[in-house]
This record gives structure tokens, sequence and C-alpha cells, in this order.
């Protein structure tokens, strides 16, 4: 069976030898192993780092296998790592024993090669498929949280403008007035908009919909035509955007999905820089990646913030810097993983009051100077 992630498995035995051949064939089966030869040991291990499987020795001096299971079973840290018991008898009440504590499965010794990997095999995917599908359902969750909070606001403005606007036409309402009602009602079915747009390529990436088409295109092209489409924005702060890209520089991206990065990463910067201050975009080659920078003047990230602005399941929400309404934050998330698609890496770095630096990388094809 195939093996979705480089799994860790932990192996408690008190039998050099056992840990030896069991080491040795997982190993060359591409897991990551770790060993232990008691059980107090292995449940001190766990503290550390969590295995994605157990194989566990049931005769044991001190601790036996019974007991680590029991224990494992009744840490909610640690209760759905699977266990299998390694056995020399093939004795009924013992495995029934064994399936009671909550043990998935268990190997007899000597060891059958095949049985064992095919075993070790099924576990590790049944556990990770497990946790795809909690992670894929609290992403749902959070999709439709996502949804009812931020699609409220702009049409409360759009009914509340609507109504107000069909209340006083006959009562020589000021032009004024009017504008800015209608601003009110341009400016929501934007918001409306652009939450829409984001919701449907995000969900269009959980479903695989999305074309990964990577050609040649000059880097320095697609961030003018960014730059274009944000001057508005900009301008309205008096907001200077830079760019430094050189003009000879080509990569090998999807140009959709490039686009859709420098875009996103753009329109946060502008909403979060205030009045006067400068944007750049950068490009620096080395070890093989090409890094693009897109640094602010703005108000800063704060630190415990920074690591959940590209996760789905943390929502950070705050206003700009000339009380632009809070975004949904999948802007970013469909940054990381359109970059993750190319094969880079995305990150921020950033302080309060002095701005920030969103980082990401693109993997080094054949360049066209």
């Amino acid at each position: 069976m195939e093996i979705i992630k480089k799994a860790l498995i932990l192996i408690v035995d008190d039998t050099p030898k056992n840990i030896q051949v069991l080491g040795s064939i997982l190993h060359n089966k591409g897991y990551n192993i770790c060993i232990s030869s008691s059980g107090s040991i292995a449940l001190e291990m766990v503290k550390t780092e969590l295995p994605d499987l157990i194989l566990l020795d049931i005769e044991m001096p001190g601790m036996d296998g019974f007991e680590v299971c029991k224990a494992l079973k009744s840490n909610p840290v640690t209760e759905s790592i699977p266990v299998i018991f390694l056995t020399a008898v093939s004795d009924p009440e013992k495995l029934l024993q064994g399936f009671e504590l909550g043990a998935v499965d268990y190997i007899t010794k000597p060891f059958n090669i095949p049985e064992l990997t095919a075993r070790v095999a099924t576990h590790i995917e049944i556990k990770q498929s497990r946790e795809k599908l909690l992670e894929l359902n609290a992403t749902k969750d959070k999709f439709f949280s996502i949804i009812a909070h931020d699609l409220r606001n702009p049409f409360t403005s759009l009914m509340l403008s609507s109504q107000f606007i069909l209340r006083h036409l006959n009562n020589n309402l000021d032009v004024n007035m009017i504008e800015k009602k209608i601003q009110v009602i341009y400016k929501s079915s934007k918001q409306c908009s652009d939450l829409l747009e984001n919701l449907l390529e995000w969900a269009e990436t959980q479903t695989n919909k999305i074309k990964f088409s990577p050609n040649y295109h000059k880097i320095r092209d697609i961030i003018i035509k960014c730059i274009e489409i944000s001057a508005s924005q900009a301008n309205n702060k008096n907001i200077e955007i830079i760019n430094a890209i050189p003009d000879d520089i080509s990569l090998m991206v999807d140009g959709n999905l490039f686009e859709t990065i420098i875009r996103n990463l753009l329109t946060n910067a502008i909403k979060f820089t205030q009045e006067y201050g400068t944007i750049t975009i950068k490009l620096k080659e080395e070890d093989h990646l090409t890094e693009i920078s897109v640094t602010d003047t703005g108000i800063g990230i704060p630190m415990e913030v920074q690591s959940k602005l590209f996760r789905i399941d943390s929502h950070y929400m705050t206003q700009g810097t000339s009380k632009e309404d809070a975004g949904t934050g999948l802007g970013l998330i469909l940054c990381r993983e359109f970059v993750e698609k190319h094969g880079g890496n995305i990150w921020v770095e950033s302080e309060i009051e002095k701005g920030s630096t969103f980082k990401f990388t693109i993997p080094q094809q054949i360049q066209d100077n």
C-alpha cells in the first residue's frame, strides 16, 4: 500500500534482535523509526513526539505491553495512536485482552515480512485517512463560518442603503446623500464580489479543479499588471508601489496562479499601509530558488498572529489603516496553496509599526535572460 506521508513508527521491545529486525525492515520501506526497550521509557518518549504507529511487545519486564497500551489509551493526547501488539504466542485470550484495551492488530513472532509490512501500511493509511477526514470536516466548518460572517455585513449595508433610497425617492433627496448611499452600495457589492471570487477559487483548489499550467513568463510584466489593477486602491491612500523586479527574469510559473498570489499580497499590503507609505516588490535568486518579496511600511502584524495567517482553521481579522473592512483571510490561504502548487513556500516577517514583508519561493527552472 502507498504511504501517504513518511510516518514515524515507535518500536517497543526489550529484545535487541527484534528491534534490529523490525527497524531494518521498516526503515527500508521508507518509515522513520524510533525505539524503546521498555514500556516506561516509551511512555516518556511519546510526551515529546507522537508516533503515527506503535509496535508494542506484550511480554516485557517491569511494565508489560498491556499496561503500556492501557496508559496510552487513557491519555487524550495518545489515545488515537494505533497500537499493534507483538506476540510470540497466538493465545486467543491474550489477543482479546489486547483488543479490549484498544489495540488495532497483532503481529506474531517470528516475523513474516510481507504480512508485517502489509499490516503496518494498512494501519498507517487508516490513521492518516482519518486525520485527513477530520481536517476536511474542520475546514468545511470554517468555510461556512467565513461565508456566514463575512457576507452578513456587506449584505446588510446593501439592504439598508437600498431601502433608504427607496423610502426617500419622493422626498427631494440631497444629491450628496444619494451619492453617499450609492458609494456604500458599490463598496458592499465589491466586497461581496471579491469574497465570492476568493471562495470560488479556494473551493476549486479543494476539489483539484484548478488547472496548473506552467509556462515561461516575464515576472516583471505580471507585477506591472497587478500594480495597474491595484493602482486606484493605492492612489486613494497616496501609497507608492515600487516594482524592483529586473526586466530580464523569466520563470516557469502558472501565469494565472502567480498573478493571484501577487494581487492578494498587494491588496493586503495596501490595506495595512498608512497614507503616503511605500510598498516594494523585489526578487532574489539563490540555492536554486527564486524568492519574491512584497514589503510594506505599514502597521505590522503581531508575532502571535503571524503563524496563523496561512491557515484555514485560524481567522485573524483587523481593519485596514483607512478603516477598510476586515477580510476573510482566504486571500493569504489561496497564496499559500498556489505557491505550494509551484513547489515553493510562503511566510511573513513583520514588526509592529515598522511594516511587513511577505516572501515566497519558486523553484528555479531554465530561465530566459
